[in-house]
């Protein structure tokens, strides 16, 4: 009995000066915690393994799953917010990004075209909605894409069609953006470059826009007290 006992706690301390842990000892020889404290505690502490790969990897998926999971219930949760929107609410948000994102004319160069550009088709809706919003013909409206040369270009054309609710025919010529060999960039896989909204005889409108935005602006400047309501 006593060289048994004598056996199991040589490999302990064995064990125990190849760098086992107390828990992995244990499991290994199938005895007490306290007994093989017992037996190695005059060995010094063995230095922490770093964690295999598959480990990091494993810990590496689980933080990426964690933080998508937060992302996606603050996205949720932001968009709850918002609630239903008014005529007049998307009336705003269109002036905003048409100012954003639209052709504006310059002081030397006298240019009052509606063309909207984006490549966020999500926002190519709101802002088609928000022109429905004021009454602008859609045969009045033409479409056309820029796009990268390198691209899928026949596919973007049928993607655009399809999700403005137009025949690929009915895009107007293709603009394409010469490949830059000083650029490393890679234009390939979903890249579906950007759409131009263009609003035929659109000079009247455009002179609203630009009277809208100024509108805007001016009343901003007046209520600085109610930007903390959102806060």
């Amino acid at each position: 009995m006593v060289q048994a006992k004598t056996e199991m706690k040589e490999r302990a301390r064995a064990l125990r000066r190849a760098g086992r842990t107390y828990d992995e000892i244990v499991a290994e020889l199938g005895v007490s915690k306290s007994s093989v404290s017992l037996w190695v505690r005059d060995l010094p502490r063995p230095r922490r393994r770093p964690p295999s790969e598959d480990a990091v990897r494993r810990r590496s998926e689980v933080v990426r799953r964690r933080r998508e999971i937060e992302r996606q219930q603050t996205k949720l949760a932001a968009a709850n917010e918002i609630g239903p929107l008014t005529s007049r609410e998307l009336f705003l948000i269109g002036v905003g990004l048409y100012w954003a994102e639209g052709a504006k004319s310059k002081p030397h160069r006298l240019d009052e075209r509606v063309v909207f550009v984006n490549s966020d088709p999500e926002m190519i809706r709101v802002y088609l909605l928000w022109l429905d919003l004021l009454a602008i013909p859609r045969e009045q409206v033409r479409f056309a894409l820029n796009i990268h040369e390198s691209a899928d270009i026949a596919g973007a054309e049928r993607f655009w069609a399809q999700h403005v609710g137009v025949d690929v025919a009915d895009l107007q010529k293709t603009s394409l953006k010469r490949h830059n060999p000083k650029t490393n960039r890679a234009v390939t896989g979903e890249h579906r470059g950007c759409l131009r909204v263009i609003v035929n005889g659109g000079a009247d409108l455009y002179r609203r826009i630009e009277g809208w935005w100024y509108g805007i602006v001016v009343e901003a400047g007046r209520r600085p007290e109610q930007m903390s309501d959102l806060a």
